[in-house]
């Protein structure tokens, strides 16, 4: 049990920016680590619904809660994985060869697809929460919410199966020092309940949730093959923001197109 609560609290500390009491890095400590990394999904949920609850019980401006529902995930993880969309972005726009663009990856100036993508990703989120929120639609919200879990899901899957863009990179680190078989496995039995109460929720909107991050997760790893070689701490970043966003905006438009 110290074991896995030390797990716990180094997948915490790694991805979040929740205070979580100190445990040593080694291998014991990681081993299990992506099969509680979807729990910092469930925090950003929980908050979300929260949010969005509060604002429909003490009536603030839709303007002002769909802000702050924009800025949770941001609040809980530090933006460590929208640094991974905008490095990303910018090692794409670059169309150079691999060699390049996973020196790109690495630098830690933004360029200024960086700077546009980031423009883009939070004006989405916006859109995506403003027409979830003003709908009054808290149903599609769950969903949403359990989306933060769906997505950790697939990037913890990810990192795991995934060919490595680099043998020594923050990924390959992980993945050498974690429990593959155990983790991946436990990581699809938390996929199959999570699309199970998405689509206990609502069955259509659910469904389109759950297939379009399915999509995306297809997208990310051609992506990552094709032109990185494998994945790295930056890809798995890049997929987790574009999945969550995708969702949102699935959700935005197929909660009002099949309305209740």
């Amino acid at each position: 049990m110290k074991s896995l609560w030390n797990n716990f609290k180094v997948a915490f500390a790694m991805f979040s920016k929740i205070p979580m009491p100190r445990a040593d890095w080694t291998k014991e400590n990681m081993k299990y680590m992506f099969c509680f990394f979807p729990f910092i999904g469930t925090v950003i949920g929980v908050l979300t619904v929260a949010v969005a609850y509060a604002g429909r019980r003490f009536g603030y401006q839709p303007g002002f809660v769909t802000a702050l529902l924009v800025l949770v995930p941001v609040f809980v993880t530090g933006g460590i994985h929208v640094d991974g969309l905008l490095d990303t972005s910018d090692a794409l726009s670059s169309w150079q060869e691999r060699s390049r663009r996973l020196e790109i990856l690495k630098d830690s100036h933004a360029g200024a697809f960086a700077v546009i993508t980031a423009a883009v990703y939070f004006v989405t989120w916006y859109g995506a929460y403003d027409q979830l929120y003003t709908s009054e639609n808290m149903e599609a919200i769950a969903i949403m919410s359990l989306g933060f879990m769906v997505s950790r899901c697939l990037s913890g899957i990810g990192v795991i199966v995934f060919p490595k863009a680099k043998s020594d990179g923050t990924v390959a680190e992980f993945s050498r020092n974690s429990s593959d078989v155990i983790s991946r496995n436990v990581l699809i039995v938390y996929l199959i309940l999570l699309a199970a109460v998405m689509i206990w929720i609502e069955p259509v909107w659910g469904i389109a949730a759950f297939a379009g991050a399915l999509v995306i997760f297809g997208y990310y790893h051609h992506t990552a093959i094709k032109y990185f070689g494998g994945t790295t701490g930056d890809l798995s970043g890049f997929f987790l923001c574009i999945c969550e966003a995708g969702m949102a905006v699935i959700l935005a438009v197929v909660s009002n197109l099949f309305i209740r």
